[in-house]
């Protein structure tokens, strides 16, 4: 590989190892309340028919 091939690696595998570790630190160091984090409700309106019957 050519120089500019190197040069054009290094700095993309730099940047996308720089982005990984920057999002990681973030996710793992947030502070505010888990109270605002929502998950997925799977609740259907058809299991609830069934609870009626």
């Amino acid at each position: 590989m050519e120089t500019g091939g190197w040069i054009s690696m290094i700095l993309s595998v730099g940047f996308v190892t720089t982005m990984f570790i920057t999002c990681l630190y973030k996710v793992l160091t947030y502070k505010e309340s888990t109270e605002h984090m929502h998950g997925m409700n799977i609740e259907s309106d058809d299991l609830e028919e069934d609870d009626k019957i």
